[in-house]
Order: structure tokens, then C-alpha cells, then sequence
């Protein structure tokens, strides 16, 4: 894909960050002495764990060069690096590693999250957020609008472009770490974001989950994909009786703890 934007992706800082700081406020730890922010975007999640463990050493890791450009600028103090979360190995074993939105992104959860646990050093914690809004109308609406139009064959099968199948249930996520860890915390939760207008939607999600469906296409055809997915997003989101739509994102939440 192309490299992400990240002007677009903090127009919907405060609502992307909420969830951040919901998984941060689970983590058991008091006094980490290395935390490492895995997929730390444009750093609004790394300036959440550098501000609750003033003392730990925090590191931001992404595989994009404009946001990891931006976090820097955003939190001068840290270290941000390159680096891809399904192969990345740290140098020494983190006390916390925090993976907040990124993990959905990346095939083989069986494989992936152990991996990942078993970097930390004892007693430390993996926390983790995805958003699991893969059969909210946002996406699948995205499917079908791939499938429908002059630019289906430039897409591909959108089951593919859709991340469809990335995912386990939360149950599933408990029973893959709880032989592992010392405890292992798994919720859902669905937020209801308040947006302007139906163009509003699609802004969001151009950040992040449109992008499979944008970047193979050329301008015509983007321009004919993006008009035909706001008609639909028009229709599948009403106004709620202020004028504004609601706009539901589940999301799923794991912090695991090492013995």
C-alpha cells in the first residue's frame, strides 16, 4: 500500500485516541523499564504511555515513514524507529508491549500474538486493541461497492482487500494466550462516535480501511469508487435527531501478563 497519510488519519484524533487510552488504563504495571509502542502511527498513543511511565524508556515502532516523520515532530524526546510488528524482535525483552489498531492488519493471529508474548520479559504485559468492525456496515458496504463497479478487476477480490478472516473471537483470543500467561484480560466494546455528516465517515475510514480498496485505482476510477461509497454510507447511516450520524466501531481489547 501507499504510505499512509497522517493529516487524515488525526482529523478523528480525540475519537481514534479514546480507545488508546482505555487499553493503557488496563495494563498492571507500575514502574516499566521499557515500553514499546508497536504500530505507534503519528505517536498519539506513545505520548499516552511516555506520560504514565515518565521513567520508562518508550520506544515507537511503525512500518510507515509520514507517521513515524510525524510522531517524531509530535514527541521530540522519544525514540521512534522502523519497524514491522510481524517480524520485529527486540533487542532486549520489553516490560510492555502495546499494540494499539495495527495488529488487524497482519494475517496469522494463531502465530502472531504468542510470538509476540513471548518477547516480553517476566511479569510484563501485552496490551492489545484492534478494531473488529469488519461486518459493520462501513465495511462491508466497502465489499460490495468493490464487487460492483468498473473498478472491481483493479481491486480484487475484496474479501482479500477487506482483511475478511484476520480475526478470532475474543473467546478465541483468551484461549490462544491463557496457557501462556499469568492472566489474560479479554473484552468488547462498541463505540458510538458522533459524526458531522455521511462525508464525514468516509474521511475516516479513507485513513485506514479504504486504503486496500483506494491505492490500486487509478484517479478516474477512485473518484467513481469514493462517490458510489458515499451514496451507500449516505443510506446505511440516517441522521439521528440532532442532524449528526452515529457511527459504531466495535473494537476488541487483550492485555495478557507474563509469569
Amino acid at each position: 500500500m501507499a504510505d499512509w497519510n497522517p493529516a487524515l488519519y488525526t482529523r478523528f484524533e480525540d475519537e481514534r485516541t479514546r480507545p488508546a487510552a482505555e487499553l493503557l488504563a488496563r495494563v498492571p504495571l507500575d514502574a516499566p523499564g521499557l515500553a514499546v509502542d508497536l504500530g505507534c502511527g503519528p505517536g498519539n498513543s506513545t505520548a499516552l504511555i511516555a506520560g504514565r511511565f515518565p521513567d520508562a524508556a518508550v520506544i515507537g515502532l511503525d512500518t510507515s515513514p509520514a507517521m513515524l516523520d510525524s510522531a517524531r515532530v509530535r514527541l521530540p524526546g522519544l525514540t521512534f524507529a522502523l519497524a514491522d510488528a510481524a517480524t520485529w524482535v527486540p533487542d532486549r525483552a520489553p516490560d510492555l508491549i502495546y499494540a494499539n489498531a495495527v495488529l488487524q492488519w497482519l494475517p496469522d493471529h494463531v502465530a502472531l500474538l504468542p510470538r509476540l508474548f513471548g518477547l516480553l520479559a517476566p511479569g510484563g504485559v501485552l496490551a492489545v486493541q484492534m478494531p473488529d468492525n469488519l461486518a459493520e456496515p462501513t465495511h462491508r458496504l466497502m465489499r460490495e461497492v468493490a464487487a460492483s463497479g468498473p473498478w472491481a478487476g483493479a481491486i480484487g477480490d475484496p474479501a482479500v482487500a477487506g482483511r475478511l478472516g484476520r480475526m478470532l473471537e475474543p473467546a478465541g483470543y483468551y484461549d490462544l494466550l491463557a496457557p501462556l500467561a499469568a492472566e489474560v484480560d479479554v473484552w468488547r466494546t462498541a463505540y458510538h462516535h458522533r459524526m458531522a455528516d455521511a462525508a464525514a465517515i468516509v474521511d475516516w475510514v479513507s485513513a485506514t480501511g479504504l486504503r486496500p480498496f483506494l491505492d490500486p485505482l487509478d484517479p478516474e476510477d477512485r473518484a467513481g469508487f469514493l462517490a458510489a461509497y458515499a451514496r451507500a454510507i449516505d443510506a446505511a447511516y440516517p441522521p439521528r435527531s440532532d442532524g449528526r450520524r452515529l457511527l459504531a466501531f466495535p473494537r476488541v481489547f487483550i492485555v495478557a501478563r507474563a509469569r
